[in-house]
């Protein structure tokens, strides 16, 4: 009779004791857990926090009890094991409730001791209002918190799967949510402009998030927790949730001398054997070759555990006859209305690793578009640029992202390529998909990359390129691109290019954009089969364009939040606040339209309507959030409200034109004043910012626009390390460090002028340069970077004062357009 010992339970040892016994009745079987509990759904731990799991016993899916009774498995709750006697093939178990050690004998060991969250020595990190969340224990410990102190902001440290999970069932609860994220984005399994969707949708949610930064120290204040960030900003909350990430718990394993992978986790073979032959490991603290790049990693997921769990008892009983064949890593994450999921290797990985692939990216529907309820899908798949073979890929969307992603996993799990996509033989009704599937449409677009028949850009490149030999082509209608384009776009219609053909030159790089791809596609082939050699098209359109380089974090939106004393959350109040009861509003559907078709939709009512009567649109477009704001803007039509819920964007919009004019016969001119500050000359930034600060007196909304020579006036004295290639470390030496070491533009005379320059103005009590940037933002002074000069001059972001807002060209025509003085400086 063998005699099985298993070392943890949940998804891996309570697997793994299960199927032993199914399948070897009289084995001895003993389970060691040192919680209390053996089997529960952590996955659903966030969901009870936030109410959505009413039931805590729904957590739980064996007891102790149950589990012995239904499978003869000795359960020991409260017993840690803290020594493995390979030698003796003993194990040495502390029984945590009697406070006593014993020893028992295994034949084979199964070790399956997870992973641990990790938890930095922050100042002030073991305040009694940071949670971490991994067990029943940790949410129980949470919920008593709630119901105790009853708590209304709250700080959400880690932006990956748990982090956003828990963020939204503590938004569900009633509390303003902010998350701090150290990297660049969330959910860092996804590529940069796949998160970018996430950004956006988190922005209608109203959570607020700081992007880049980390924290520095937890410091309680009375009933608050102030939390400091690495910038030097300040934050408090009511409770804190740390979400940094796990590490696998391998100290056990460690001190047993058995051998561990390079990254850490405890290193296996196909068999889920140790370097010991009589000790097995599974779960989220092993190390297995990844199926593509074949290195070591683990993966903290459920879905894996549970089948090596499977896997390792048939290997004990029948033999090493069944091979653990590796995970590549698919997961998915409900993001308030949306969801996120992901399988095998991103775009980063593959580009660190040194493989050589293709990433494109296509926009489609949930189902067919002229059946209600059509929601948007956008899909990036990664793959070999000759034999097609998938390396991987990325869904975010509303509805069926779920089997769509499971497609992907299916065909990259079984060393498939994108021509399987294209075969994927898929239910089809038009409530449910298109005929041919966006997981389809993503396999056919990826052929033609691969045949040649079109050629792609990313947004990234086509970020950077600045050059005069490019002629960038926008192929939407005149309508869309009016709503925002590409700097320096030309704008032909699709439908209108072969008549208008003469006007685009055939001695420059042609790249094509539309607003997902496709009509980009067909311009393309039209110009490649009319002799253009050079000729690209932007995968995703402008529609991953403008999420990609527009600003992602989403930083104090709270500051005019308060708790009234009826315990609620108040984020101001409406003062155009009015009796809305009389107003007319016709209610309009334009769901399953996609861009352009909601404003077209839009444009098309509304003309319809008398001033000041309303109408309420419904769209599924996620574009349509900053298109309506736009639309608006241009056409002087008032934008009441607008809202999403599930996915179906809801916006209110008032007419306020009648046959193209203004209702209003007072025409108010514009007010704002705006400057270009070109030169960091001391003279000339002091001149600005005296000019700017006097301005923002007169309630002048005032932007500053910093480029080139001008960043260095915006820069911080304290600048953290930033890593540059060879130019931007070449510009760095050359150029001003900070407002502190700027020259004087005539009689600098190395550096003396300057020093006289600052001693005038101290004996003349005029406020220093440093003093003026304090003041002007201060005074609500906006002032934006150039994206295009920081590239060239290589100036990081980080290293420019908070405050500071990073734009485009566009950015500040849209500024000037309001303003009756612009001044170059």
């Amino acid at each position: 009779m063998a005699k099985y010992l298993i070392v943890g339970g949940v998804a891996g040892g309570a697997t793994t004791a299960a199927r032993l016994r199914r399948i070897d009745e009289s084995a001895e079987i003993i389970m060691f857990e040192r919680g209390e509990h053996i089997s529960y759904a952590n996955c659903g731990l966030p969901y009870y926090v936030g109410g959505v799991i009413t039931e805590r016993e729904n957590l739980l899916l064996q007891t102790p009890e149950s589990f012995n009774k239904r499978l003869n498995v000795d359960v020991r709750i409260h017993n840690e094991v803290v020594r493995i006697d390979r030698e003796n093939k003993l194990v040495e178990i502390n029984d945590l409730l009697n406070k006593t050690s014993y020893t028992e004998s295994y034949d084979k060991l199964i070790v399956s001791p997870g992973a641990e969250p990790i938890k930095p020595p922050i100042p002030g990190i073991n305040d009694e209002a940071i949670f971490t969340v991994r067990n029943v224990k940790d949410t129980d410990k949470i919920k008593g918190f709630y119901d105790e102190k009853k708590p209304k902001k709250a700080v959400v440290v880690g932006a990956g799967f748990i982090g956003l999970e828990m963020a939204e069932n503590l938004h569900h609860m009633g509390m303003m949510v902010t998350i701090v994220e150290m990297a660049d984005q969330v959910m860092t399994p996804l590529d940069y402009e796949m998160a970018a969707e996430v950004h956006m949708h988190l922005k209608t949610k109203n959570v607020e998030f700081y992007l880049k930064d980390g924290v520095s120290e937890f410091n309680r204040e009375g009933d608050k927790l102030n939390i400091h960030l690495q910038s030097g900003r300040k934050i408090d909350a009511d409770m804190v949730i740390l979400s940094i990430g796990v590490r696998p718990e391998t100290k056990l394993i460690k001190e047993a001398g058995l051998e561990l992978a390079p990254n850490g986790g405890i290193k296996v073979n196909e068999y889920l054997q140790t370097s010991d032959s009589n000790v097995y490991a599974l779960g989220d603290a092993i190390a297995f070759p990844h199926p593509i790049t074949g290195k070591y990693m683990n993966a903290y997921l459920a879905g894996p555990a549970n089948k090596q769990g499977r896997i390792l008892a048939n290997n004990l009983v029948l033999g090493h006859k069944q091979k653990y064949k590796g995970s590549i890593a698919t997961a998915i994450a409900k993001v308030f209305d949306i969801t996120v999921a992901s399988t095998g290797l991103a775009e980063k990985v593959l580009k660190k690793e040194g493989i050589k692939y293709i990433s494109n990216i296509t926009h489609g529907a949930s189902n067919a578009g002229y059946y209600p309820g059509a929601m948007p899908t956008t899909i990036k798949i990664m793959f070999d640029p000759e034999t097609g073979k998938l390396f991987g890929g990325q869904i975010i969307g509303y509805v069926g992202v779920d089997k769509r992603i499971d497609l992907i996993a299916t065909v990259l799990k079984n060393k498939g390529s994108i021509y399987d996509l294209q075969e994927i033989e898929h239910a089809y009704a038009p409530p449910f998909s298109s005929a041919k599937d966006p997981v389809n449409q993503a396999g056919f677009t990826a052929g033609n990359i691969i045949e040649g028949l079109v050629n792609i850009i990313h947004w990234d490149e086509l970020h950077q390129l600045h050059a005069p030999n490019n002629f960038i082509l926008d192929v939407r209608t005149p309508d869309e691109f009016e709503l925002g384009q590409i700097e320096g776009a030309v704008n032909i219609e699709v439908d209108k290019i072969r008549e208008r053909i003469d006007e685009i030159p055939k001695d420059k790089k042609i790249i094509i954009y539309c607003g997902v791809g496709l009509r980009g596609y067909f311009a393309a082939r039209i110009l490649m089969q009319r002799g253009f050699k050079d000729v690209v098209n932007l995968s995703g359109g402008y529609k991953t364009y403008e999420h990609a380089t527009c600003k992602q974090s989403n930083e104090d939106i709270f500051e005019s939040s308060y708790i009234a004393n009826d315990g609620h959350i108040y984020r101001g109040k409406d003062k155009d606040a009015e009796d809305e009861k009389d107003i007319k509003t016709i209610e309009i559907d334009a769901c399953g339209l996609q861009c352009p078709g909601p404003i077209i939709k839009l444009k098309k009512e509304i003309d319809k309507l008398e001033d000041g009567q309303r109408l309420r649109q419904k769209v599924t477009d996620a574009g349509f959030t900053k298109d309506v704001a736009s639309w608006c803007k241009m056409t002087g039509n008032k934008l009441i409200s607008c809202d999403s819920e599930k996915g179906i964007i809801s916006a209110v919009i008032e007419k306020q034109r009648k046959n193209g004019a203004t209702t209003n016969t007072n025409i108010e001119l514009p007010k704002n004043k705006t400057m270009v500050v070109f030169s960091d000359d001391l003279d000339r930034a002091l001149a600005s910012l005296v000019i700017a600060n006097g301005a923002a007196a007169t309630g002048s909304k005032v932007t500053l626009f910093f480029t080139f020579w001008g960043l260095n006036v915006i820069k911080k004295t304290d600048k953290p390390r930033v890593e540059k290639d060879l130019m931007g470390k070449m510009f760095g030496k050359m150029m001003a460090s900070d407002a502190g070491n700027l020259k004087l533009s005539k009689m600098n005379m190395m550096g003396m002028g300057s020093k006289m320059m600052k001693k005038r103005m101290l004996s003349k009590k005029v406020d220093s340069l440093e003093d003026l940037l304090k003041t002007a933002m201060d005074n609500g002074v906006e002032m934006i970077a150039c994206q295009m000069s920081m590239d060239v001059m290589g100036v990081d972001a980080a290293e420019l004062l908070e405050g500071v807002e990073i734009g485009g060209v566009a950015t500040y025509l849209e500024e000037a357009e309001q303003s009756n003085i612009n001044l170059f400086i």
